[in-house]
């Protein structure tokens, strides 16, 4: 199932951000820097939109935003391959493991963390929306 949804800023934002990901690994190194700017620009763009700092979307492009600063040094441009991968999985069929992950936080859910919790959370079919949302509806 395809969740391709050009029409909203937040998919156009992700998938800008893939094609510098996807240069980045293609050897154009630029790309990481201007897909780590682009980050910075979602996230400062999203935390004005939602009127805070700590909503889930901002969390998650934080989140994303220290990854990609953690693969920048050139020994661990390795895990560019991580967000990239990601992302375009993100962009064409809906599924954000990063937003997946920060669901997990302490302050993010409501239940213990368990390995049922856990594999609900990774196993459980993309959606539209906030994953965050999603598991408050099902609780």
């Amino acid at each position: 199932m395809f969740m391709i949804d050009y029409k909203e800023l937040a998919w156009q934002y992700w998938f800008i951000t893939a094609c510098f990901l996807t240069a980045g690994i293609a050897g154009y190194k630029m790309g990481f820097y201007l897909a780590i700017g682009l980050t910075i620009i979602q996230t400062i763009h999203f935390a004005i939109r939602k009127k805070s700092i700590i909503a889930f979307p901002v969390q998650v492009r934080f989140s994303y935003l220290i990854l990609l600063l953690i693969a920048l040094p050139q020994p661990m441009q390795f895990i560019y391959w991580i967000p990239t991968i990601g992302t375009w999985a993100q962009e064409i069929f809906g599924y954000c493991a990063m937003a997946r992950l920060v669901s997990l936080f302490p302050w993010n859910r409501e239940k213990r963390l368990s390995l049922n919790t856990i594999t609900k959370t990774f196993f459980s079919k993309p959606t539209h929306g906030s994953v965050a949302q999603k598991k408050r509806q099902t609780n």
